[in-house]
């Protein structure tokens, strides 16, 4: 989406519910984005515990416009939320139920993906210790201590992520 067409879309009035129909149809479009949502979230909370980073990777696309679709579902139901609290408490306070299940669900995702994260950089260290180790000359001082190496003798660790 090009930058004017960002600007284009926020400057677009929020609709909001005038009318019990406009709030079951917000309710609605709402309760199928977090539902499509969570379906990929849980798909990609699979494909990480089962190592599948590649293919836990090709939904990013796909979570980034649901995520984007659910930003503006909830601000449309933000802008009917004084409509929504007189005339259908029952129907938010359904919404609040599930979006309560929602967010259990995705702070779920966000811990095996922060685990996965933290495993795979624990691996990037333990990888890069033993390469700095292995290219450090074993020196010693005068009085017979392992001196220190310089800089010089550290080398970095590239990582290519496009394979």
């Amino acid at each position: 989406m090009s930058p004017h067409a960002q600007r284009r879309e926020a400057q677009a009035p929020i609709p909001t519910a005038a009318t019990a129909a406009d709030a079951r149809k917000l309710a609605e479009n709402l309760l199928d984005v977090m539902s499509a949502l969570l379906s990929v979230i849980e798909r990609e909370t699979e494909l990480v515990r089962a190592g599948k980073l590649r293919e836990a990777m090709d939904l990013e696309p796909k979570k980034t416009e649901l995520s984007r679709r659910y930003v503006s579902a909830v601000g449309q139901l933000q802008a009917s939320q004084k409509y929504l609290t007189q005339s259908a408490p029952e129907l938010l306070g359904a919404l609040h139920r599930h979006h309560d299940t929602f967010r259990a669900m995705l702070q779920i995702n966000l811990t095996v993906l922060a685990t996965a994260h933290a495993v795979s950089e624990s691996i990037m260290r333990g990888v890069n210790a033993e390469v700095q180790r292995r290219n450090i000359p074993n020196t010693y001082t005068a009085s017979g201590r392992r001196a220190a190496p310089g800089p010089r003798h550290m080398t970095p660790l590239a990582v290519s992520r496009s394979l």
